[in-house]
């Protein structure tokens, strides 16, 4: 066994390249075995075993920067800098972080959730090295899915331009090598990237230009030939016309391959793409047919590939799929629009029933968005389906594209509130403050699977700007489905529960806190309402008047950023009102991002539990009587 010995990086360069092999399986059958038991993101890190393996033979972590873009494959890397013996914490609080985690370790450079970052980066760090004077490698390692965000783009064309010395490594899991013209390829790697071959290149041109009257002209003309063929043979004309050397396709899986390609990468001046074809699953057979399931996996048996799931309701997820399925049949003006997320948005059944109505435009949210505002300008109904932590993405496009010009956009905002191991890249808790003030905007949260489908059939009804619904990544109640769906009337709220002196308002999940601490207080003696504040914005300012009216203490309790969010709009209503003698308590996640865990324990962390909730209620009661106007 050689893993059991490999504790650092330069442990790796004392083994034989059949040793190195050895070694990627060994890995293999030990990410297998760990993440049948936590779960995580499987397939991708099979994927890119040997390219680890070989990035760190050949170079020198962490004097050589080495950044991993989206950070979800690069469980190779923690183990092999150090973190071996922390994988049973995989993802779970206070243990290893399912990405790249810069207080984890030196090797962790560059810290990412988020796809397509790693390149913009790399220049940076680029930058910075030469502005420095320093003497070290930069590596972006990038895959063909994190290539279609914009922002990659924006950094090629950047890198191309300042010519600086820094490798990009594209992982591309998607195309296969074609084999009567993979000898042609790597030939042209070789010759591409020879130093002597490179300098006579140059050393030709010069001379070319020397020759009176006419060396220019055959200069140029000789550039065109060269560049004809090029566009003949070479595989990756439009890095090379960006400005970078292309080398590839190799075979990610051949490590042989892979330190000859890396050597010849390092005599190349200026930037480098390596085109790495690997395949996501490899070495597992159910993650190798099915890489999309198997991307980010739940517990799972290694024999039979089953992934043991808990016994329970659908999530909110299912619910909207459902129900959008549904709406589509009644309406054909719904278009459902995704940037990449078809199944974790659960539109996979709607792009069955309507494919020409259901548009995947990759990684790239801010196009999505905006193509939105195109689609409602020209009287469609465009449903714009994001993960809140995705859509944080998009915000010029919401605000100027889309509130702007009040276009009828409606937003399916998934995973709103804590989404437990992916952690503090993924949480959803930011959307309700970067919302709610933009104008035209209307933003609501439903208490239950029940009141989602009705806010679906608002929102649908709604012809007077952008709307939007966040649901939770929870399972649902279970409570009972109307079979009529009725839209609710904007900037209502709903008193679940009536309350003497004090009352609590809250939305989506925390409702169910609310009630619960509510019953707890109940056999304390203390009679406390509960509101459920469904729509964010626009509020219901008549039910704040009535209960300012009647002094009652609030609490506005929200799995969501204290400043900018609910709390804070209800603090405004009243100040924007002059009601002086309304009393207001906030509870919400303070001015911190919270690591991953079970989405109880990151409740728990923030004091946003039925306890908390009590104890505050407690605390208040306890307090002798004071002026008006307190708040928080």
């Amino acid at each position: 066994m050689l893993l059991p010995h490999i504790k650092q990086p330069g442990d790796l360069k004392s083994l034989s390249v059949e040793e190195l092999v050895s070694l990627a399986e060994e890995i293999r059958s030990f990410l297998i075995e760990k993440l049948s038991v936590t779960g995580g993101h499987l397939a991708s890190n099979l994927g890119v075993v040997e390219l680890t393996i070989a990035l760190h033979y050949c170079y020198n972590s962490p004097k050589d920067r080495m950044i991993f873009d989206v950070g979800h494959q690069a469980y190779v890397h923690k183990i092999l800098t150090g973190r071996m013996e922390r994988f049973d914490t995989l993802r779970q609080h206070d243990g290893l972080c399912g990405f790249v985690k810069r207080s984890e370790s030196e090797h962790d450079v560059w810290e990412a959730g988020h796809s397509s970052t790693s390149l913009s980066a790399a220049m940076g760090m680029a930058l910075a090295r030469d502005l420095k004077g320093e003497d070290h490698k930069v590596i972006a390692l990038i895959g063909d899915g994190a290539l279609t965000g914009g922002m990659a783009f924006e950094a090629l064309n950047h890198i191309g331009h300042e010519r600086k010395n820094l490798m990009v490594i594209l992982n591309d899991n998607e195309m296969s090598i074609a084999p009567n013209v993979g000898a042609m390829h790597n030939y042209l790697s070789k010759i591409r990237s020879d130093r002597h071959y490179l300098r006579a290149k140059d050393e030709l041109e010069v001379l070319l230009k020397k020759i009176p009257a006419i060396g220019g002209k055959l200069a140029k003309s000789a550039g065109r030939v060269k560049d004809s063929l090029k566009y003949m043979m070479v595989p990756g004309v439009l890095f090379e016309e960006l400005g970078l050397t292309y080398l590839g396709p190799v075979d990610g899986h051949d490590l042989s391959k892979l330190i000859e390609t890396f050597h010849q990468a390092d005599n190349v001046t200026g930037p480098v793409l390596v085109h790495v074809v690997t395949t996501k699953g490899k070495g597992y057979k159910p993650a190798e047919v099915d890489s999309h399931k198997w991307h980010g996996i739940s517990p799972y048996k290694i024999e039979s590939g089953q992934v043991l799931k808990s016994v329970g309701n659908p999530m909110y997820t299912e619910i909207f799929g459902r129900t959008l399925i549904e709406l589509a049949e009644q309406d054909e003006r719904i278009i459902a629009v995704t940037p990449a997320m078809p199944s974790g948005s659960g539109l996979v059944p709607f792009s069955k029933e309507f494919p020409a109505r259901m548009i995947d435009v990759g990684i790239a949210e801010q196009h999505a968005a905006t193509m939105c505002a195109g689609l409602a300008m020209e009287g469609l109904k465009p449903i714009f389906a994001v993960y809140s932590t995705f859509m944080q993405r998009a915000y010029d496009q919401i605000v100027h594209d889309i509130c702007r010009h009040n276009a009828n956009v409606m937003f399916a905002i998934d995973r709103a509130g804590f989404v437990g191991a992916d952690g503090e890249t993924h949480h959803g808790v930011f959307d309700v403050a970067f919302l709610r003030h933009i104008p035209n905007l209307v933003l609501m949260m439903p208490k239950d699977e029940n009141e989602l489908r009705h806010m679906m059939k608002t929102a649908l009804d709604y012809d007077d700007g952008p709307i939007a619904y966040r649901y939770p990544r929870v399972n649902v109640a279970g409570v009972p489905l109307d079979s009529e769906l009725k839209a609710i009337p904007i900037g209502n709220w709903e008193l679940l529960r009536k309350g003497e002196g004090y009352a609590v308002i809250a939305s989506g999940p925390m409702l169910q806190v609310a009630t619960e601490a509510a019953e707890a207080m109940k056999r304390e003696g203390l009679q406390v309402g509960v509101v459920n504040a469904r729509f964010l914005k626009p509020l219901d300012e008549n039910m704040l008047r009535e209960l300012a009216r009647q002094h009652t203490k609030l609490i506005v309790l929200e799995e969501a950023s204290e400043a900018g969010s609910l709390g804070s709009a209800v603090l405004e209503f009243y100040a924007k009102e002059e009601i002086q003698d309304a009393q207001v308590r906030l509870m919400g996640i303070s001015d911190r991002f919270v690591e991953h865990g079970s989405i109880k324990e990151q409740r728990a962390e923030v004091g946003l539990t039925v306890e908390d909730v009590c104890l505050k209620l407690r605390k208040w009661v306890a307090e002798p009587a004071y002026g008006m106007g307190q708040s928080v």
